[in-house]
């Protein structure tokens, strides 16, 4: 898809060092129509699926395509409220794939979602992929881990260098398709966005294994395609033990 002078977008997702297959996915998009572009601005989405195999990758295969066609249809003037009710609808489609595929029930996926829109930032956010924000060499994490050590973290009660070993840190409080109800994270109101700054999208198979001031480092300022390769292959020279994916976006107007 071509991409509207304003930004900078790379994306790179890898299977790892000791996975099989891929259970992440990524997209970027944008409104066809260059009337539409003001309203509905730019998405980009990252999901991590979850349940084995064929059961992850479906699980984020549909929240990917399913939150871009409900987002891309959606008449709410607040593009948050359309990222809420894309998520919401990823939930239910995930849900009901697997009641008709009993072989893949406790399928699902966490999911971040960014809309770049008016010279702001708009985000939905559900399990432990993460947004980063990287402004003038300072990088700040804009959503929260919904895990069991995450909650700890956040409580107080463990140490950031503690959650990234500890035994339960795979453990997800939230996602789309678990449970009755979604309750994503989202943004209270919109960010405004300078040129330069960085967002960066990614799946715990790279938070995990890559510092934040090692990301800091890659990103600043470099093509965003090899930082995407850098960073990749930081995880996979650390042991790469699951599916490495990020996407990169930089305003430069």
């Amino acid at each position: 898809m071509p991409i509207r002078p304003g930004i900078e977008q790379a994306g790179l997702s890898d299977v790892g060092c000791l996975r099989s297959n891929n259970e992440d996915r990524y997209s970027y998009w944008e409104p066809a129509e260059d009337a539409r572009f003001p309203q509905k601005g730019r998405l980009a989405i990252i999901a991590d699926g979850m349940g084995g195999h064929e059961g992850g990758q479906e699980a984020s295969r549909i929240a990917v395509e399913t939150i871009e066609k409900v987002y891309d249809a959606d008449s709410a003037a607040s593009p948050t409220q359309a990222l809420i009710a894309a998520f919401q609808a990823a939930h239910e489609q995930i849900l009901r794939f697997g009641n008709e595929h009993p072989a893949l029930q406790g399928l699902g996926t966490t999911c971040t979602a960014v809309v770049l829109v008016g010279g702001a930032l708009h985000y939905a956010h559900i399990g432990d992929s993460r947004l980063y924000l990287l402004r003038e060499s300072k990088m700040q994490r804009l959503t929260h881990d919904h895990s069991y050590v995450g909650r700890l973290v956040d409580q107080g009660l463990l140490a950031e260098e503690e959650a990234a070993v500890h035994p339960q840190r795979n453990i997800l409080l939230k996602a789309l398709g678990v449970g009755r109800d979604v309750a994503p994270e989202s943004s209270n109101q919109p960010l405004p966005l300078q040129k330069g700054d960085v967002l960066l999208l990614c799946s715990d198979g790279l938070w995990s294994m890559v510092r934040e001031d090692e990301m800091r480092s890659a990103v600043a300022g470099g093509p965003l395609p090899q930082a995407c390769q850098a960073l990749v292959d930081k995880a996979k020279e650390r042991g790469g033990p699951d599916n490495i994916t990020l996407q990169l976006l930089r305003v430069t107007a």
